[in-house]
């Protein structure tokens, strides 16, 4: 990440909800010198996927933008390219993302492409800082994973991070071993809705930014420096009319 005078904002679960992001962006009062970094899922849930990644494109013109990438934003680019799908997909968001792509240009399509094909799986700092969208198995770390899809489909990082007795001590030698990896990681992938919460959780070192956008919760903001956090209304109240994946 290049050095500049500006924060650094991580950003949870999209989920199709441009307006939450335009709101967001606003609330945080976003400049050129600020660093974005995205956990991924941009699409599946909300009426607005396909204009979302549009504009996501755009916005990386503008500002230091880093996308992730999530595991509904693979199962979205497997379709696009193949016209093929899990019918799964479909009651999890993906019929929303499908409606949303009628009104998508070719030209804008292949920008769309190219948009999925440039995610990163994961991104550290120079502050041994770990972003990814969901998770890793391997004890060496990422850079040795097996398996490529864990990182944006494994939830075993943030159940254990999660159950972690927080008076254990990190010398113990049944202290997990991927917590010792990194002075901080951050994930999306699994809504802290899902324990009742709706603000950014932080458990041993994981920060998890996932804060329901797609269901009933807001879309989220992390200062990753302050810790300060920001808000937008609860998303389906951005869409009244519609269902999210509720």
């Amino acid at each position: 990440m290049n050095k500049t005078s500006g924060r650094t904002f991580v950003i949870g679960d999209i989920h199709g909800a441009l307006r939450a992001l335009q709101q967001l962006l606003e609330r945080i009062k976003v400049t050129t010198a600020d660093t974005l970094i995205f956990l991924g899922d941009y699409v599946d849930g909300w009426s607005e996927s396909a204009t979302l990644v549009s504009y996501l494109f755009e916005l990386k013109k503008e500002y230091n933008c880093i996308f992730i990438r999530g595991n509904h934003d693979e199962l979205c680019y497997k379709w696009l390219k193949e016209r093929t799908h899990n019918p799964e997909w479909l009651m999890h968001g993906g019929q929303a993302t499908m409606d949303s792509y009628e009104v998508i240009t070719y030209e804008n399509l292949k920008k769309h492409y190219t948009f999925f094909e440039d995610l990163q799986d994961y991104y550290v700092d120079d502050s041994n800082r770990l972003f990814l969208h969901a998770g890793f198995t391997n004890l060496h770390g990422p850079t040795r994973e097996y398996f490529s899809k864990l990182f944006y489909w494994d939830r075993t990082l943030w159940e254990t991070a999660l159950a972690l007795n927080p008076t254990l001590s990190k010398e113990d030698p049944i202290y997990p071993k991927r917590l010792l990896l990194f002075d901080e990681i951050y994930i999306g992938h699994t809504p802290v809705t899902r324990i009742g919460k709706t603000k950014p959780i932080n458990a041993a070192c994981v920060w998890n930014i996932d804060t329901g956008a797609a269901f009933k919760g807001p879309l989220t903001a992390l200062n990753i420096e302050t810790k300060e956090y920001f808000q937008t209304e609860p998303v389906y109240q951005l869409y009244p009319n519609e269902n999210g994946r509720n």
